[in-house]
């Protein structure tokens, strides 16, 4: 059982960049922690920091997320550890260049992680949470998700799958005490751009955020209760008037005749 009254979140991809910040944030609101990621010699830095800072109980959960037998640990730990009340589903890679350009190998591993691993997670989540009426679900995508033109287009896929699957949860546990928040995070200056092999520097300064104000924005918005967060958007009727024009179109996109320009 935890020790603190906020329970256990566990976070994915927690040895550094967006994954570390969350945990740094969540200790400070007084969470126990439970730290999945591959690099055993980083999350033991974090665990020792965590818990010398906070006084909080911070676990290890060493995990590739991409392998079928680590995946399913991290599963059972969530389906069985009823003192773990927050999944943040961080974990992701990119792939630098464009589709057809890419290895596939590494995009059949990028899309394992992307969204085999937090599809499996948020199941097994959502299901011992719905169960105890209580719980959180962060799952984080990318303001990609929005893109479809743009960079790789399976990785803006996979995050287009995040977003999707966020909203279908939140339909589903309406009303039974969890709570489900996709965030769509733009460039936010981490690691994983020097992983997919292309260096964050590329980019105009004016589209990267720092790691902790994008955080601090997605937990802002975790608060005051939003269903979808986009950390950089000023205007946030822009989000909802497109949110709108999608939800215009549903009762006309699946009908029983072709639309006009189709028909002699």
């Amino acid at each position: 059982m935890s020790a603190s009254s906020q329970g256990f979140a566990l976070i994915t991809g927690a040895s550094s960049g967006i994954g570390a910040t969350y945990a740094r944030r969540l200790a400070a609101q007084g969470y126990d922690l439970i730290l999945v990621a591959r690099d055993q010699a980083r999350l033991e830095t974090l665990e020792q920091s965590l818990h010398q800072q906070h006084a909080i109980e911070v676990r290890i959960l060493r995990a590739d997320l991409t392998d079928a037998s680590d995946l399913q640990r991290v599963e059972q730990e969530l389906q069985s550890n009823t003192a773990i009340t927050l999944l943040a589903n961080n974990a992701g890679m990119s792939v630098d260049g464009d589709f057809l350009d890419a290895d596939i190998k590494r995009i059949q591993t990028m899309l394992a992680l992307n969204i085999i691993a937090p599809t499996r997670l948020a199941h097994a989540a959502a299901n011992a949470f719905r169960t105890r009426g209580r719980g959180v679900i962060i799952n984080v995508a990318s303001v990609l998700s929005l893109m479809h033109e743009m960079f790789n287009g399976a990785y803006n896929g996979s995050k287009s799958f995040v977003l999707t699957l966020t909203r279908a949860m939140q339909r589903e546990l309406e009303n039974s005490g969890v709570q489900v928040q996709a965030v769509l995070p733009g460039a936010t200056r981490t690691e994983i751009f020097d992983r997919s092999g292309k260096s964050i520097d590329e980019l105009p300064p004016e589209m990267i955020m720092e790691v902790e104000d994008m955080v601090d924005a997605a937990l802002a918005g975790l608060e005051a209760g939003e269903a979808v967060t986009i950390p950089a958007l000023e205007e946030i009727a822009l989000w909802q008037e497109y949110d709108r024009a999608r939800g215009t179109m549903l009762p006309y996109l699946s009908l029983s005749q072709p639309a006009s320009r189709y028909r002699d």
